[in-house]
C-alpha cells in the first residue's frame, strides 16, 4: 500500500505551480541568471582574429575542441570571455574529491561538518583558479601559434589570461547562487545550456546536407530514432537500482519496546554518472588535440598515434571501452560509493543485512555486489558513449553527437524535475497544515462562553 507522501506525489499536477509563489520565484532567478551566462558567450576576449578563429576550429572541432565547443555552448569557438566554460572546476573538485578519497587529512576535514565542507570548497576555488590559469595561459599561447592575435605578445597573453579566468570564476559564482538561491544543480545546469545551445543550429546543419544530398532521409530517420531510443535507455538506467535489504533489530526505548524494522540499501547500476565517459573521452582525444595545435609540425611518432587512434579507429574504441570501465570501478570504489563507510554507518544505525556478520563480512558482501552491479553499469555507460563515436564516424555527421553529452541532459533534467516536484510537495504540505491550523481556530471559536453564576 503506498504510503500518505507517495499518494500526494501522485497527485501532483503542474497547476500547482502557479500557487506555489516561492518555488516560481526560484525558477525566474535561475532562467535570469542562465540568461546572463549565455549573453556572456558571445562576449569577446579582445585581440582576436575572428575569421582565422573560424577557421582554426572548424580543424579542432574533430578532437578535444568539439567538446568543448559542446560544454562551452560555442564560446570557445567565438572566443567569449567564458569560453573555458565551468570545466576548470568541475575538473577541480573531481581531483579534490579523489584526493579525498586517498589523503587521510582531507578525508578527516571531510567529517568535520560544515565547517571542514566550506574548507574543502575553498580548496576547490584555489584548484580552480590555477586550473583555469595553466588552461588560459595554454589557449593564448594557441592563439598565438595560430596567427590568431592581432597584436601577439606578453600583453595580449595576460588579457587572454585575465579575462578567461574573471570568466571561468563568474561563471562558479553564478552557479553557486543557481544552487543557493534558485533550483537544481547551479553548475550542472550551466552545462546543459550550454548542450542544449548547440542543438538547433546542429539539427539544422544535419538536415541541411540532408537536402542537400549528403545523407539520405532512411540515414536522418535513422538517427533520429536512435536518439530517441537512446535517451529512454539513459533514463531506464540511471533510475535502475540493486536494493540490498537491510534489517533493524527490536529496541527498547525507556519502558516501550519497538519491533524489528526493515528497509532496504538502494545501489545505483551506475554510482559514477558521467565522470568516467568524461575522463575517457578527454584523454583519447588529447593526441587528436594535441596535433591540430601544433599545425603543420606533427611528427612521426605523433601521426602514427592519429593513424590507430583517432577518433572512429578501432584502437580507438577498444581504449575507449577499456578506460571507461577502468573510471567506473576507480571513482565507485574511491568516491561515489565507499562499501567500508557504508558498513560503518550501518553497524552504527544498528542495522546489518540478514545472513551476512557486521564489520568485515559486510565490507566483503558490499564489494562483490558492487562489482558484480558495475558488469552491467559499466557496459551501459560504453555502449552509450561509443555508438555515437561509431555513427559519427561511419556517417560523418556534422556536429559533435557524443554519449557524453546525452548523459548529461538526461541526468540533469531528472534531478531538476525531481527538485521542482519536491518543491510542490513541500508547498502541499504546507497548505495542508494551514487549512488544519484554520479548522482548529474555526472549532475553537465556535465554542460557547461559560455562563455566568
Amino acid at each position: 500500500m503506498a504510503s500518505a507522501a507517495e499518494q500526494m506525489a501522485a497527485n501532483l499536477s503542474w497547476g500547482a505551480l502557479g500557487k506555489a509563489t516561492d518555488l516560481r520565484q526560484r525558477i525566474f532567478f535561475t532562467v535570469g541568471l542562465l540568461m546572463v551566462y549565455r549573453l556572456g558567450t558571445y562576449i569577446p576576449v579582445p585581440g582576436i582574429d575572428a575569421d582565422a578563429l573560424r577557421e582554426f576550429m572548424k580543424q579542432a572541432s574533430h578532437g578535444i575542441g568539439g567538446m568543448l565547443q559542446m560544454f562551452t555552448g560555442g564560446a570557445l569557438g567565438r572566443m567569449g570571455i567564458f569560453a573555458l566554460g565551468i570545466m576548470p572546476y568541475i575538473s577541480a573538485s573531481i581531483i579534490i574529491q579523489l584526493l579525498t578519497a586517498m589523503v587521510p587529512a582531507l578525508d578527516q576535514l571531510k567529517k568535520e561538518g560544515e565547517q571542514g565542507r566550506k574548507k574543502i570548497n575553498q580548496y576547490t576555488r584555489y584548484g580552480t583558479v590555477a586550473l583555469a590559469t595553466f588552461q588560459a595561459w595554454a589557449l593564448a599561447a594557441s592563439l598565438e601559434a595560430g596567427s590568431l592575435a592581432h597584436d601577439p605578445g606578453l600583453f595580449f597573453r595576460l588579457s587572454c589570461v585575465v579575462t578567461l579566468v574573471g570568466g571561468t570564476m563568474f561563471l562558479m559564482w553564478l552557479g553557486e547562487q543557481i544552487t543557493a538561491r534558485g533550483i537544481g544543480n547551479g553548475i550542472s545546469l550551466i552545462i546543459f545550456v550550454g548542450i542544449i545551445a548547440g542543438i538547433p543550429g546542429a539539427l539544422a546543419q544535419f538536415l541541411s546536407q540532408g537536402r542537400a544530398g549528403n545523407f539520405s532521409p532512411t540515414v536522418i530517420i535513422g538517427v533520429m530514432v536512435m536518439v530517441v531510443v537512446v535517451i529512454a535507455f539513459v533514463v531506464f538506467m540511471e533510475r535502475a537500482l540493486r536494493k540490498i535489504h537491510i534489517q533493524y533489530p527490536r529496541r527498547q526505548v525507556g519502558m516501550k519496546v519497538y519491533d524489528g524494522s526493515s528497509s532496504h540499501l538502494p545501489i545505483k547500476v551506475n554510482p559514477a554518472g558521467v565522470i568516467p565517459a568524461i575522463f575517457a573521452s578527454s584523454l583519447l582525444l588529447l593526441p587528436t588535440t594535441i596535433s591540430t595545435f601544433s599545425g603543420s609540425q606533427t611528427g612521426p611518432i605523433m601521426s602514427t598515434i592519429l593513424a590507430y587512434f583517432g577518433p572512429g579507429q578501432p584502437l580507438y574504441l577498444l581504449f575507449f571501452t577499456a578506460m571507461i570501465v577502468f573510471f567506473t570501478y576507480f571513482y565507485t570504489a574511491n568516491v561515489s560509493f565507499k562499501s567500508d563507510d557504508v558498513a560503518d554507518n550501518l553497524k552504527n544505525q544498528g542495522g546489518f543485512i540478514p545472513g551476512i556478520r557486521p564489520g568485515a563480512k559486510t565490507i566483503d558482501y558490499l564489494d562483490y555486489v558492487v562489482a558484480r552491479v558495475l558488469v552491467v553499469g559499466s557496459g551501459y555507460l560504453a555502449l552509450v558513449c561509443l555508438l555515437p563515436e561509431i555513427l559519427r564516424a561511419q556517417l560523418a555527421i556534422p556536429f559533435y553527437f557524443g554519449g557524453t553529452s546525452v548523459l548529461i541532459v538526461v541526468s540533469v533534467t531528472m534531478d531538476t524535475i525531481n527538485q521542482v516536484q519536491s518543491h510542490l510537495l513541500a508547498h502541499q504540505y504546507e497548505g495542508l497544515i494551514e487549512k488544519s491550523q484554520l479548522r482548529g481556530k474555526r472549532r475553537g471559536n465556535t465554542r460557547k462562553a461559560p455562563t455566568r453564576r
